[in-house]
C-alpha cells in the first residue's frame, strides 16, 4: 500500500545557494524535491509544505511546535522535517518530548550546501523519506535520519562542525541503517512519557558550562534570576567548590539541573562526597540530568517548565528521560 508522507522544509544548508556573502536560503521545498529523482520512485505519495525559510539558529521552540502542530493535523504515515544541523539535536528532542504518536517523525539536512561536491542533502532527504515510510520505525518517536543512519532523538548529537558523519548517539548507537536504500532496524528503544505544553516554552533557562577555576555563576551578566539552569558540570557532575554552595543556594528557588560537559556518559548519584561533588549537589536540591547532554537538558527544562509542573514532577520527568530512574 502507498505510504503517505508530509515533509515540513524549514530551511537550513540543504536549502542553500551562493551569495556574494556567503551561501543564504533559496531553494523551496519543490527544488530540493526535484533534486531527487529517486524519490518519484518510492512507493510514496509525497507532500510538502515550506514552513519556514530559516538558518536553524533563528528556529525557535514556538516554530517547532507549530510543526508539531501541522504533523498532527496531517493524516499520513509519517513525517519529515528538514532544517539546518545547527539546531538539529534539539528541535528533534522537543518534537520527542511532546509527540504521542506512532507516526514517526523524522529530522534531517545537510552538511554540505548544494554547490559544493558531494552535498549530502539529496542523500538525506531521499533516507529520511524512506524511514518515515517504513512500517519498521513506528512508535519510536521523534528520529533523526543522517548519513544512512537511523538516530533516536533522545541520544543523538552534533559532534562535529563540518563532518557529514557529525551525528552520532554516543550512549546508544544508531537504532538503524539504510541498507540499499531499505531502512534496517538494529535496535529498539522504549518509548518515554511525553509531556503536553499548556503555554509556549519561553522560561528563561541558561546553560552554565563549568571550568577549572570557574568564577561562579554571575547570571549571564544580567540582574534578573533566571527561570531554571543547567549546569554542564565537569565528568560525572562535579563543580568547584567556590561555586557549589552558589548553585545550591539557587537550587532553593529555582530548579537548577546537573549535567556533564563531557558528551557522553552519566551524572552519578552517590560516587564521590566532596563539597562540589555529585552527592554534595544532588542532596542539597540539584536535579540528576542523568544521561542527557545539556542541551537536551534544557529542552526538557523549558517543556516542563510550560507544563507548570512543580518540583517533584520536574525530578520525575529528568528521572525518566535520563534514563537512569
Amino acid at each position: 500500500m502507498t505510504a503517505r508522507v508530509l515533509a515540513l522544509f524549514l530551511g537550513g544548508t540543504i536549502g542553500m545557494a551562493g551569495h556574494r556573502d556567503g551561501v543564504v536560503s533559496r531553494l523551496t521545498a519543490a527544488d530540493l524535491v526535484a533534486s531527487v529523482p529517486q524519490l518519484a520512485e518510492l512507493d510514496v505519495e509525497l507532500d510538502t509544505s515550506n514552513a519556514r525559510s530559516l538558518p536553524s539558529a533563528h528556529l525557535t521552540f514556538a516554530d517547532v511546535l507549530e510543526v508539531v502542530a501541522t504533523a498532527e493535523s496531517a493524516d499520513v504515515d509519517g513525517v519529515v522535517v528538514v532544517q539546518g544541523t545547527d539546531t538539529l539535536e534539539e528541535t528533534a528532542y522537543l518534537i520527542d518530548l511532546v509527540w504521542p504518536h506512532d507516526t514517526p517523525v523524522v529530522v534531517t539536512g545537510a552538511m554540505r550546501n548544494p554547490s559544493m561536491a558531494g552535498s549530502d542533502g539529496p542523500a538525506n532527504l531521499l533516507s529520511a523519506v524512506q524511514v518515515a515510510a517504513s512500517t519498521e520505525f513506528r512508535g519510536l518517536g521523534a528520529l533523526v535520519v543522517f548519513n544512512d543512519q537511523v538516530h533516536a532523538a533522545r541520544f543523538v548529537r552534533k559532534t562535529h562542525s563540518t563532518s557529514t558523519a557529525t551525528f552520532v548517539s554516543p550512549n546508544a548507537g544508531p537504532l538503524g541503517l539504510l541498507v540499499e536504500g531499505r531502512p534496517v532496524r538494529l535496535t529498539s528503544v522504549a518509548r518515554r512519557p511525553t509531556h503536553r505544553p499548556t503555554r509556549t516554552p519561553d522560561a528563561r533557562v541558561p546553560i552554565h558550562s563549568t571550568g577549572m577555576d570557574d568564577e561562579g555563576w554571575r547570571g549571564g551578566g544580567s540582574a534578573e534570576r533566571p527561570d531554571g539552569l543547567v549546569v554542564a558540570a565537569l565528568g560525572v557532575g562535579h563543580v568547584p567548590e567556590r561555586l557549589a554552595d552558589e548553585l545550591v543556594g539557587l537550587a532553593q528557588d529555582i530548579p537548577v539541573v546537573l549535567t556533564s560537559r563531557t558528551g557522553a556518559g552519566p551524572v552519578l548519584s552517590h560516587t564521590y562526597g566532596f563539597a562540589g561533588s555529585e552527592t554534595y549537589l544532588l542532596g542539597r536540591g540539584l536535579v540528576g540530568g542523568g544521561l542527557l547532554d545539556p542541551y537536551k537538558a534544557r529542552v526538557l527544562l523549558k517543556v516542563a517548565l510550560a507544563c507548570d509542573y512543580d518540583p517533584e514532577q520536574i525530578r520525575r520527568a529528568f528521572a525518566d528521560a535520563g534514563g537512569l530512574g
